[in-house]
């Protein structure tokens, strides 16, 4: 079996708003139409209080990407979990589980288990907290959900909120991921920070990690997307 190459990508949404302060999904659509992404990984996709509906018009995305939602049980009017949000295209959803982060805020995680080209992927998508001890309490927590799991390859996404690469959390992370590469993101204007990470475990492999940065994406939201090639070899597939 030859080596397999998946198109990744990460995007915090904003709830739509865009730096010119309007909300305009089909313009997030849009971009996300630019990434050709087979899998991405969104952050506020809901509103965040009341009902917290879903924002997005996924039928109209669908149409658009070929991308898909992922199903999650007992979501309300919301499409993601804690404004977590997976989209994924020719890949076989095999288990999803919603994780709370502990924190000061209300945060979340998925963690969704696919099959990717007969290749089995495990997809962490999340939004840390904004203060250093809740962050460095979420990653403490995400790598005990992911111990008592079998093993698997593991792409985790989303905005981490760490622009330094150091701290507490980043040093939890570093148990289980490749530091990966940072890339600026934020804001989308001028970015300076990489709050937004790909990072994957020592079986995957990680290619041209980079922002997407067009005029558009520049105006859809204070985050830029972020991309990668994720390779998935025969090793990685046999990995345990």
């Amino acid at each position: 079996m030859t080596s397999v190459e998946i198109k990744v990508a990460s995007y915090n949404i904003h709830k739509g708003v865009g730096t010119d302060r309007r909300r305009d999904l089909g313009r997030t659509a849009a971009v996300i139409a630019e990434l050709g992404a087979d899998i991405v990984a969104l952050q506020e996709a809901d509103r965040r209080f009341g009902d917290r509906a879903g924002l997005l018009d996924l039928p109209h995305l669908k149409h658009l990407t070929g991308l898909e939602a992922v199903e999650i049980e007992d979501r309300g009017r919301a499409h993601g979990w804690h404004g977590n949000l997976l989209l994924v295209r020719g890949a076989a959803v095999e288990r999803v589980q919603k994780i709370v982060l502990p924190g000061f805020e209300p945060r979340g995680a998925l963690m969704t288990d696919l099959s990717v080209a007969g290749r089995p992927l495990r997809v962490i998508a999340a939004h840390l907290g904004l203060l250093p001890g809740s962050r460095a309490a979420q990653t403490r927590h995400l790598l005990e959900r992911i111990e008592e799991c079998d093993p698997r390859p593991i792409l985790l996404m989303g905005d981490l909120n760490e622009w330094r690469g150091t701290g507490a959390a980043m040093g939890h992370l570093a148990r289980h991921f490749t530091d990966g590469v940072m890339v600026r993101s934020f804001p989308s204007r001028f970015p300076i920070l990489a709050l937004d990470r790909l990072m994957t475990c020592r079986h995957g492999q990680l290619l041209d990690v980079g922002t997407h940065d067009s005029p558009l994406a520049r105006k859809a939201s204070d985050h830029l997307p972020i991309k990668a090639r994720l390779r998935l070899s025969d090793r990685i597939a046999a990995a345990s």
